[in-house]
C-alpha cells in the first residue's frame, strides 16, 4: 500500500463519493488512489496512522508516511489537480483550527445537505486499479 498517495473517505457519502469522482477526473497523472474509510484497507491504514477507526467525518491525505486529514488534505489534493482549483491551496495560510472550523461545519451537515449511499461506491472497471481493497 506504498505505491504513492492514498485519499480516505466516507464510501456512502455522496458528497465524499462526488470528491472523489472530481479527482479522478482532474488528476490527469492519475497519482491517487482510493480507499473509502469504511474498507478492510482504510481501516488498516486507519490503524497504521492511528486515526480514529469509526469516525468517517474525515478526510484522508496519506502521502510520504504522513497522514494529513480534514482542510489540511483537502488542499493538499487540489493542489496536486489540475485547473483552477490548484489555487484553493493557498488557503493554507489560514490557521487550521479555522479551516477546519469549516470543514467540519460542512462535514457535520453532509449527510443532510448531499445524502447518503446505502453501500459504499463500487469503482467501474477501468477505474478499479485506482482503489485499494
Amino acid at each position: 500500500m506504498n505505491e504513492g498517495p492514498v485519499i480516505l473517505f466516507d464510501g456512502v457519502c455522496n458528497l465524499c463519493n462526488g470528491s472523489v469522482q472530481y479527482v479522478i477526473r482532474h488528476d490527469k497523472a492519475a497519482i491517487f488512489r482510493f480507499a473509502s474509510l469504511q474498507s478492510d484497507s482504510g481501516q488498516q491504514l486507519l490503524q497504521q496512522y492511528q486515526l480514529p477507526q469509526s469516525d468517517f467525518a474525515s478526510f484522508v491525505l496519506i502521502e510520504n508516511g504522513k497522514a494529513h486529514t480534514r482542510s489540511a488534505a483537502a488542499l493538499k489534493v487540489a493542489r496536486k489537480l489540475s485547473g483552477a482549483v490548484k489555487l484553493l491551496y493557498g488557503f493554507i495560510i489560514v490557521p487550521a483550527f479555522i479551516r477546519d472550523w469549516f470543514y467540519n461545519f460542512i462535514s457535520g451537515n453532509r449527510y443532510k445537505w448531499f445524502g447518503k449511499r446505502d453501500s459504499c461506491m463500487i469503482p467501474t472497471p477501468e477505474l478499479k486499479n485506482r482503489f485499494i481493497n
